[in-house]
């Protein structure tokens, strides 16, 4: 059974880190089809809800991505798959920042995964991010660095690289558009390039 105090307490966390901003139908069918109730996803894995969110509220585990209109509180079907590998929720924080040559790096991604705002990849982990990193700061530079005509080598590499994003990334919603006060990444550097410069018809 729910401690209302507890769910509640996620729920005032959950604001201070994203704002209070009103999710539509259509927000609630996104997050509906990426994502599950916590309540769901403990009671599937055998796990305690409360449970999780007591690490939630510790720092150890991250907050929910969404908040639903009617309350419910949204994980990634992976929520407790890092720790998994980790060894328990304890450890998780020193195995994540590891991954990362700078630590001071490490704990800045650290804080961006616990604090549940990294929806922008299908599955969280800190390969996807590094990658994910990688590849938004080329194709930025690329299209910073285009000139009037791009070559078609130009334009293959380009699109390499905002297809392997493409296959990180989720479409995202008009919530998050709300809380991170703008584009999204798959707006800027999946969405625009391909806008700008569609990929040579096959054959050519």
């Amino acid at each position: 059974m729910t401690d209302p105090a507890l769910a509640r307490r996620i729920a005032e966390r959950f604001r201070e880190v994203n704002g209070d901003h009103p999710m539509t139908a259509a927000d609630d069918a996104y997050v509906t089809a990426q994502f599950v109730p916590l309540e769901v996803l403990c009671a599937a894995l055998g796990g305690d809800a409360d449970g999780a969110r007591r690490l939630m509220l510790d720092g150890l585990l991250p907050l929910p991505g969404y908040i639903r209109s009617d309350g419910a509180q949204m994980v990634p079907r992976d929520l407790f798959a890092l720790a998994g590998s980790a060894g328990g929720p304890e450890g998780l924080r020193a195995w994540f920042t590891k991954h990362w040559e700078d630590a001071d790096r490490g704990e800045e991604e650290w804080a961006a995964y616990v604090s549940g705002r990294y929806v922008c990849l299908r599955s969280v982990t800190p390969e996807g991010m590094r990658a994910k990193d990688r590849l938004t700061a080329e194709i930025t530079e690329a299209l910073a660095t285009a000139g009037p005509d791009p070559s078609p080598e130009w334009r293959a590499a380009l699109h390499a690289r905002v297809d392997a994003l493409d296959a990180l990334e989720p479409a995202f919603t008009a919530y998050d558009r709300l809380r991170f006060g703008g584009p999204t990444s798959r707006d800027t550097c999946v969405d625009a390039p391909r806008a700008l410069y569609p990929p040579e018809p096959a054959g050519r």
